[in-house]
């Protein structure tokens, strides 16, 4: 029997963002990757600590609204600052930022073009530069 209650779960795949393709920043070599990747696009380094609510948020809100499509000329990278804390600071030294948690580094020609920190990181904002 038909049940016309029942979701087509086709229908609700089509509709879901596919989200952030995170590559994982766990050890320094990939810094240098990072600063190669910038050459030819956009790279987005997301410091992110998990026993912080506002970068919980933070986090939570970029992926929600991330739409592939829109930010194809930026690669996300994400770093568990917690976990790998010496990485964290060699950024910070390395780009020549302040250590912030939670914090946006976006990395082009391998420099940092813009950071922000905290209730600052806003998808719009990234997503201009993306399509700039």
């Amino acid at each position: 029997m038909f049940n016309i209650f029942k979701k087509d779960k086709s229908d609700k795949a089509s509709k879901k963002p596919e989200g952030v393709n995170w590559s994982v920043l766990n050890k320094i070599e990939t810094l240098e990757e990072i600063k190669e990747t910038s050459k030819e696009g956009l790279v987005l380094i997301y410091k992110h600590s998990v026993t912080c609510p506002i970068s919980g948020s933070a986090l939570h809100r970029l992926e929600r609204h991330w739409d592939k499509e829109e930010m194809q000329g930026m690669t996300p990278y994400y770093l568990d600052l917690l976990r790998f804390r010496d990485l964290s600071n060699q950024i910070a030294q390395e780009f020549s930022v302040r250590h912030e948690s939670p914090q946006v580094l976006v990395i082009d020609q391998g420099q940092c073009v813009y950071h922000t920190s905290h209730m600052g990181i806003n998808y719009e904002d990234l997503k201009k530069m993306a399509q700039d």
